[in-house]
């Protein structure tokens, strides 16, 4: 749904998601303005490595992110990070509202160092994913390697969108996710943008 700030329009929603295993307040907002909406970044998953790369969204893809999760990670670290993960996909499906007047597709390349990865998002109400990052290493930080591709399926089935991410070379696991997240991040930046018109941007006429 979209407020309006002064003179600029930001699409934006906050969700609740509680239960057994997680409590997570999510608010999420698709744009920014130096004076009328100034970007806001504050995530706290519980889960170091987890904060960093969503962190590294929201900044790359000039969105405001305030994420808390209490999670039961003395079990282990999934049920936290694919729950904060399906928030935000529900809190941009909101924030976006009818799909009109964007570009709808977005690509994003982004590098890191020696390691450099590619995302495609289609905001295309037909949930889907594709994430191969070949990750080797069993964890980054407290965060399960073998969470990072579940993290981007959850995102994208709760959003309603179609995503693939690839990571197309690198050696350290570290740079090869971060760039992951910040290659989402421009493909979003991208896809969400405005074209000025008013149309639904689909030959069907309807998404």
């Amino acid at each position: 749904m979209a407020t309006n700030t002064t003179a600029f329009a930001v699409r934006t929603a906050t969700i609740q998601r509680k239960t057994n295993e997680t409590n997570i307040t999510c608010t999420l907002a698709l744009d920014v303005h130096p004076t009328f909406a100034p970007q806001v970044i504050n995530v706290k998953t519980g889960i170091g490595f987890y904060d960093h790369m969503l962190h590294a969204l929201a900044k790359h893809g000039g969105m405001s992110l305030e994420m808390k999760c209490d999670g039961d990670l003395w079990i282990d670290d999934h049920h936290s990070a694919e729950d904060c993960a399906l928030a935000l996909g529900e809190a941009f499906k909101q924030a976006l509202g009818p799909v009109k007047g964007i570009k709808r597709y977005g690509t994003g390349h982004a590098p890191l160092d020696e390691a450099l990865s590619r995302a495609v998002i289609d905001i295309s109400s037909r949930p889907y994913c594709v994430a191969e990052l070949g990750l080797k290493r069993e964890k980054i930080g407290d965060l399960s390697c073998e969470m990072i591709p579940h993290i981007f399926h959850s995102f994208a089935m709760a959003a309603g969108v179609t995503l693939h991410v690839d990571c197309l070379r690198g050696d350290n696991d570290h740079h090869r996710s971060e760039s992951a997240f910040k290659a989402l991040a421009l493909a979003i930046k991208e896809a969400v943008s405005k074209t000025g018109l008013d149309d639904v941007p689909s030959t069907k006429g309807v998404l």
